[in-house]
């Protein structure tokens, strides 16, 4: 059995990649695959229905938001956010607290002002800054809940009256949260929702229409809202495959579940770091993510042999980025605790053989 740690694209349940191999073959009877059929037929309507009805109950959205089903990946939002919210001589508000969260503030400085309300970059994004001021005349907020190559996540929203942006790409359905205190969500699917190709967007009706720029057609959020998330032709294949992980996550009891399961399994993995001697975490204890864990070795000398432990025990993709080194384990919805027990239990057996 190989344990999956990789930091994406994502892990999915056994029975959704199953069902997903079938419809290659075969989709829903019609005798066509999955990948071949019209993006404009019944069959594939009714998967994007099902897919924006399973979104909205699993996260419990409201009906003044919409929800759409874009390309691009997250990268792109970092674009068409500040295009479609940012007026011309406006000013928003980032907050820095890794890579992406880097990235999409220097994409929205090609659109306006854009004010840096924190950075823990001086520490190499260790932890999360905490006590900033948000400007009020900024046109919104923007912030990323979880730093996937830092192994930082921020559990509670700040606190502002200012409208509210957050990439939640690698920690979506992970964890309860109040959409209503969110003026829009945008998330990579490629981590807990679905394979790469899609990006969902959460996002407030009344938020839209007052940049008084002009925007390009395809990259409107009110033009793919008006087209059901179908002005051009969308990635099929991944919307379908999320509407089934969708579809396994409501029967395994839907999101407040799976973050009992999710508590537990990064419990466990932090458990052991802290007791084994050979190893410490990253990231600042109160600001653990619960997604990725990153973690090192006392003594780096002995990272390459056991990452060769990790390869014979068929633990796969645990090795850190490249800008923060030693070890990252990527503990996604479809993560079993399986897999950690065994990651766990290589980790104790390294200290056993290095006394």
């Amino acid at each position: 059995m190989k344990h999956n740690f990789g930091a994406g694209p994502c892990i999915l349940p056994q029975e959704v990649f199953q069902e997903a191999a079938k419809a290659v073959l075969d989709f829903n009877n019609t005798g066509l695959s999955i990948l071949e059929i019209s993006h404009r037929s019944k069959e594939f309507e009714e998967v994007v229905a099902e897919t924006e009805s399973l979104v909205r109950e699993l996260l419990n959205v409201p009906e003044n938001y919409s929800v759409l089903f874009l390309q691009g990946g997250a990268s792109q939002q970092f674009a068409m956010i500040p295009m479609n919210l940012l007026p011309e001589g406006g000013k928003a508000a980032y907050l820095d607290t890794g890579v992406w969260a880097s990235k999409a503030a220097k994409e929205a400085k090609n659109f306006g002002q854009i004010d840096i309300v924190a950075s823990s970059k001086e520490s190499n994004y260790t932890y999360v800054p905490k006590g900033f001021d948000i400007p009020l005349d900024a046109t919104y907020f923007h912030y990323t809940s979880n730093n996937t190559i830092y192994g930082t996540e921020i559990f509670e929203k700040p606190q502002t009256t200012v409208p509210t942006i957050v990439d939640m790409s690698s920690d979506i359905l992970s964890r309860e949260i109040n959409v209503a205190e969110f003026d829009l969500i945008y998330a990579g699917a490629q981590k807990n929702m679905g394979p790469a190709g899609v990006t969902l967007v959460i996002v407030k009706n009344d938020l839209l229409g007052k940049s008084g720029r002009s925007i390009p057609t395809i990259f409107n959020y009110q033009e793919h809202i008006k087209a059901g998330s179908m002005y051009n032709t969308p990635p099929v294949y991944s919307i379908f495959v999320s509407m089934l992980n969708l579809r396994w996550l409501k029967a395994k009891g839907g999101i407040k579940a799976i973050e009992q399961e999710n508590i537990i399994k990064a419990r466990t993995l932090y458990d052991e770091i802290e007791r084994n001697t050979f190893f410490k975490g990253t990231a600042a204890v109160e600001d653990r993510s619960r997604m990725n864990i990153t973690f090192v070795m006392d003594t780096p000398e002995l990272e390459a042999e056991f990452l060769t432990l990790a390869k014979e025990r068929n633990l796969i993709g645990i090795k850190g980025h490249r800008s923060v080194g030693g070890f990252r384990a990527s503990v996604y919805n479809a993560l079993g605790i399986t897999s950690i027990n065994a990651l766990v239990d290589a980790m104790r057996e390294f200290e056993e053989s290095h006394k």
